[in-house]
């Protein structure tokens, strides 16, 4: 093949990966936030009440040591959605990969020094990813319905995998983050709702499952 002819084949092929990959994101991004329309809420007096609450991990520091504000912020979201009485039982979702990285339960640490009785807390240390909480969420904890706690994207793609799993599901949103950070997770975001598509497509599973845990 010619040089010349060699180098329109490799840019029309980047050409049409390029668009196929902008199609993938555009149309799994609008699938994602259609489902989750009329089930997402911001104030406790409007929120429907379920019987239990799935708060998702996420790291309390990041790398630079700071504060992580989505982690603060979804805290803040979970103690005030048990304090209003819309759920009874809370299940904290998150990473328990290494002995020294814990989202679980340092999440319930700073929801117990908000008030919040210990004993109507049930830890998931298997929660990976969102996908492995919400599948958990129904085979490990038997729930059928749950109100989803995250920053509103976070919900919506926690919604989606929901309905794939016949869980209905709400979602209680904590305050996003606004600025550079959150324009960089806002961009992940894009990405694993397209994950999510090859996830259901390649018949995923979660990394672990185990034993039934009962929640009264």
């Amino acid at each position: 093949m010619p040089i010349l002819r060699k180098r329109k084949f490799i840019l029309l092929s980047l050409l049409i990966v390029i668009l196929f990959a902008a199609l993938a994101i555009y149309f799994s991004d609008r699938a994602i936030s259609k489902s989750a329309e009329g089930k997402l809420f911001t104030e406790t007096q409007s929120i429907p009440y379920n019987k239990v609450g799935l708060l998702l991990g996420t790291a309390k520091y990041l790398q630079s040591g700071y504060l992580n504000y989505y982690y603060q912020f979804r805290i803040e979201a979970a103690s005030a959605l048990m304090k209003s009485g819309k759920i009874k039982y809370l299940v904290i979702s998150g990473d328990n990969s290494r002995e020294d990285y814990n989202e679980p339960e340092t999440m319930r640490q700073d929801l117990i020094k908000l008030g919040i009785d210990s004993n109507l807390i049930y830890l998931d240390y298997a929660g990976f990813r969102t996908f492995d909480s919400i599948v958990r969420l129904r085979e490990i904890f038997g729930q059928s319905s749950v109100t989803i706690i995250s920053q509103p994207f976070h919900n919506e793609r926690a919604i989606f995998i929901a309905k794939k799993e016949n869980i209905a599901a709400i979602g209680f949103n904590a305050r996003d983050i606004e600025g550079k950070p959150g324009m960089r997770v806002q961009l992940r975001e894009k990405l694993a709702r397209v994950k999510v598509f090859v996830d259901y497509l390649i018949q995923q599973k979660p990394k672990f499952l185990g034993p039934s845990i009962q929640i009264p």
